[in-house]
Order: structure tokens, then sequence, then C-alpha cells
């Protein structure tokens, strides 16, 4: 499917440019082997709607989440962070990259109106609009033990 190709290619265009710029982090498409999210991770979310509905997500562990929003804060890993910070650098990056993923794709997706992203903490977390919807996901790595994945799922309205 084309919009399929046209969102990944936005979405990973999008978050690379959001890591290299706000976060001084270069983000590596990763391959079958990347390292899986385990234990405690951030969700980050962000939904829009108009001719397309749905949500764009980011994920990565809690141990990734403080190192990224170290780097948006000019701080050093071993600083201390709150975990409202932490949450607030992901809700900031989702909120970025669906600015850019906006900007990239097709032209339904510049007319959708967005809303403010949310940020859950948890285990084994995952998105779903259920039947008939798309889904593009892009693992990337930052680094050589994390892993972030950025997830968007859509559908036309009124489907």
């Amino acid at each position: 499917m084309i919009e399929e190709k046209c969102f990944s290619a936005a979405l990973l265009d999008g978050a690379k440019e959001v890591f290299e710029t706000m976060v001084f982090m270069d983000l590596e498409e990763s391959g079958e082997s990347a390292p899986q999210i385990e234990g405690d991770s951030l969700l980050g979310s962000i939904t829009f709607s108009n001719a397309l509905e749905g949500c764009l997500a980011v994920r990565c562990s809690m141990s990734c989440a403080k190192i990224v929003a170290a780097n948006m804060l000019g701080l050093e890993p071993t600083d201390e962070i709150s975990d409202e910070e932490i949450g607030d650098a992901i809700g900031e990056i989702t909120n970025m990259v669906m600015g850019s993923v906006k900007s990239r794709a097709t032209s339904e997706a510049a007319e959708l109106q967005v809303s403010i992203p949310t940020v859950v903490r948890g285990q084994n977390m995952a998105n779903s609009l259920g039947e008939g919807a798309g889904k593009v996901v892009v693992t990337t790595s930052p680094d050589e033990e994390h892993v972030i994945e950025f997830s968007f799922l859509y559908r036309r309205s009124g489907s």
C-alpha cells in the first residue's frame, strides 16, 4: 500500500530529524536482531483526526528515556532527573515527531487535527485501532543497547 510506504518514510525521517536536532542523538533503523524493550517502559502517544484518524506512539525503556531526557535538557545521563522530567521529554518527542510526520506525509496528513501528547509507564505496552487500521512500525537504535519504537496507526475517518 502506497500510504504505508509514505508513512514509514515520513516516520523514520521525522524521528531522525527530531533526534538529531533536539536530542543530539543519531538514530539508526534496527533490524530483526534489535534488542527488545523489556521491563518498565514509557509510551508517548498523540492522537489525530480529520480525513485520517489514529495515533502516533513512541515507546522505549525507562533507561533509554532517561538518556533521551538528559540529552534534551543538556545534562549527563548520570545526573538526577525526575520521572516527571523524563515523561515530559518523551511527550515532547512524541509531539515533535508527529509534527514532522505531518509535514512530510501526504496532503491528507497536513490537514490533521492533533491532540496533546500523553505518556504512560508500564510493561509490554502496545496500541491498537482495531480491525482495518493501517499500522507502520519503525524500530530504531540510538546506541548499541537501547531501542526506540515509533508506530503510526491510521484509518480513514468514518471507516
